[in-house]
């Protein structure tokens, strides 16, 4: 059941596990604002990664990328770098099948070319981790954590070594060797149980931000332009489906539209699924396919 809500004299209805007060570590805006606390940012990285690292800089709240003037830009949810130059990118992904791999990949192609337009030399790109935190299992293995490292088919010892690593961390793992204060971390992601002193922390830290009234707005407003993106690609589905003068054009550009805005919004593919089948009025096969060809990009 729908909660309606009203900030500012404007009304919304939100459906329940994305209002305010039930917001938890794994949604993304409440992940960006307790990454704003370096202090835990700091220890998050070095349980994960089982890591010290002696200061960071502060680090930047969904920092966006703009190569050129007319390109796609990438928005990193927590994006930081270490006393030693190397860079973080971390980010939570509650949304399984996005294509993580090649997500992973143009994420980290940006913060190369970020750095080059900057005036870096290609010998001086920085260490790099792209860190996706997921809600679910990437790769299906059961694994706790996923290491990437480029390396050669016909001579597997021997490692490139260019720098980059790209880890995706499952919360709902159960095989694999990786620290105690790891998993700790990860099942508080998952389950929102603190069980030892710095998860306590990241709890007290959740808490803390959803007391906060300016961001609660900030929050709300984001929402509500996500619903109007939702509402655009309805409008234009509808365009292209009369432009075109079939019906699967309009059904398409509708489908497209929703899909984009409800990952957006954190929903998981079976709401995303539903929410096709009610809005669209079609079955669950056709509502699976429109979800598949939009990760696929031929949607």
């Amino acid at each position: 059941m729908n909660q309606t809500k009203n900030i500012s004299t404007i009304t919304v209805t939100i459906p329940r596990d994305q209002r305010w007060e039930n917001l938890r570590i794994a949604n993304d805006f409440i992940f960006a604002k307790v990454m704003r606390n370096r202090k835990l940012c700091q220890g998050l990285i070095e349980r994960l990664l089982d890591i010290s690292i002696d200061h960071i800089e502060y680090p930047e709240e969904q920092k966006v990328i703009d190569i050129a003037k007319d390109s796609k830009s990438v928005r990193l949810d927590v994006y930081l770098r270490d006393g030693k130059g190397t860079v973080y990118n971390v980010e939570i992904q509650t949304a399984s099948n996005r294509n993580l791999p090649k997500r992973a990949r143009y994420y980290q192609g940006m913060i190369d070319l970020n750095a080059i337009e900057k005036g870096a030399d290609y010998s001086e790109l920085p260490q790099s981790f792209v860190i996706f935190i997921c809600t679910f299992d990437p790769f299906g293995k059961g694994r706790w954590k996923y290491t990437f490292r480029n390396l050669c088919d016909e001579e597997p010892r021997i490692l490139l070594n260019d720098g980059t690593e790209k880890v995706f961390f499952n919360s709902t793992g159960m095989e694999g060797k990786i620290g105690s204060e790891a998993k700790k971390v990860l099942k508080f992601i998952e389950d929102n149980a603190a069980e030892d002193e710095f998860t306590r922390k990241l709890e007290q830290e959740v808490q803390k931000i959803k007391e906060n009234k300016e961001w609660r707005v900030e929050y709300m407003t984001l929402y509500m332009r996500e619903r109007e993106k939702f509402k655009e690609g309805k409008a234009e589905g509808k365009a292209e489906g009369k432009a075109e003068g079939k019906a699967e054009g309009k059904a398409e550009g509708k489908a497209g539209g929703i899909i984009d805005t409800l990952l957006d919004l954190g929903y998981t593919d079976e709401d995303i699924l539903s929410t096709l089948q009610k809005k669209l009025n079609i079955d669950r096969d056709q509502a699976e396919d429109y979800l598949k060809r939009f990760y696929e990009g031929a949607l």
